[in-house]
């Protein structure tokens, strides 16, 4: 899958000045946290930009691909990861077929403006995946119910996300959490005119299993490291088509190499460069394990997400690392790119 352009018209050349991270020392602990703090440093660094909406390789500067709206696509509503500073949505994913939303993956911190500047409505949707509970994911999840209340939605909305563990409530206990009808954080939205039906996905060390089916739609997961957050990727086949979300991993499992297979889409989340140590190694993914699972998995075409201030100002590493061991496509992926 590439990036949608129905014009396919290059552009001149743009000089960008963006930010690009320098990332301080830090004191990590053996056992990763769910979260780490870190400290940098921002220095400005003007870079030329071809901008091509037609092409595959990375562009420096955050210029979406438009959506055509024929046949099945991925719009990445959220290319970032918690930090507000890389002036990025975090992770969210939106699956469209034929100009109707299906599917959402994830619903990260300002996803949800994006979603709406992508056009897309709740209503139409057949199930929302949660690879994990991190708030970078999460966020918006109660913005867009909210939003949904103004729909016409009249069928019940399934949500389907990992077990819990003592740090992190299961996917049923945080749907409750915000919208039971006695208990939760936002009561009032407990009857937003159809009924949310979320669904815990418990699944063995390396169980890959279909979730959901439904028509021409089916979603599969696979459980994944993150330290010891509990964290799902997931693979979505529509129509032929088959697109896989890495989500937050440090790819250590094997997993993902059997859940990607031949997929025609890799969304990876390349959220810390080559040579990271300490807890952001145990929960992320370096450039050189996205490659190997990427090759190992013969996917058709990876696209690199959740990219944080870390990994941003990295690009020509990372793709050489990557390439060193996947010969297919890569692209660096901003907010509302849209891939086909």
């Amino acid at each position: 899958m590439a990036p949608s352009d129905p014009t396919s018209k290059p552009s001149a050349p743009i000089v960008f000045c963006h930010y690009i991270v320098s990332i301080g020392a830090r004191r990590t602990s053996s056992v990763p946290t769910p979260m780490s703090p870190s400290r940098t440093r921002l220095a400005p660094l003007c870079l030329l930009s071809v901008i091509s909406l037609n092409t595959t390789f990375a562009r420096s500067a955050p210029v979406p691909a438009p959506c055509t709206h024929k046949g099945v696509e991925l719009q990445v509503l959220g290319s970032g990861g918690p930090e507000l500073e890389d002036q990025r949505a975090s992770s969210s994913y939106l699956i469209w077929q034929d100009g109707r939303p299906r599917v959402l993956v994830d619903s990260g911190g300002g996803s949800a403006l994006q979603f709406g500047r992508a056009s897309a409505h709740v209503a139409p949707l057949d199930a929302i995946f949660f690879t994990h509970l991190h708030i970078d994911h999460t966020a918006d999840f109660p913005t867009l119910i909210k939003s949904s209340y103004f729909e016409e939605r009249d069928r019940p909305l399934p949500v389907y996300g990992p077990i819990g563990n003592d740090f992190f409530p299961t996917t049923t206990e945080y749907v409750a959490d915000l919208f039971d009808d006695k208990h939760g954080a936002y009561r009032y939205l407990s009857n937003p005119g159809y009924q949310l039906v979320a669904h815990d996905v418990d699944l063995k060390e390396h169980e890959v299993r279909v979730i959901y089916k439904s028509g021409d739609l089916a979603a599969s997961a696979t459980k994944v490291i993150h330290g010891g957050v509990p964290a799902l990727a997931w693979r979505i086949e529509l129509s032929g088509k088959s697109i896989v979300f890495s989500g937050d991993t440090n790819g250590n499992n094997g997993n993902l190499e059997i859940l990607a297979k031949d997929a025609d889409l890799f969304v990876a989340h390349n959220a810390i460069p080559e040579g990271e140590t300490g807890a952001a190694r145990e929960l992320h993914m370096p450039p050189s394990v996205i490659g190997r699972i990427a090759g190992t998995a013969h996917v058709k075409a990876l696209v690199l997400s959740h990219r944080m201030l870390r990994s941003l100002g990295h690009e020509d590493e990372t793709r050489a690392k990557i390439t060193a061991v996947y010969s297919g496509p890569v692209t660096f992926a901003n907010d509302l790119d849209c891939f086909r």
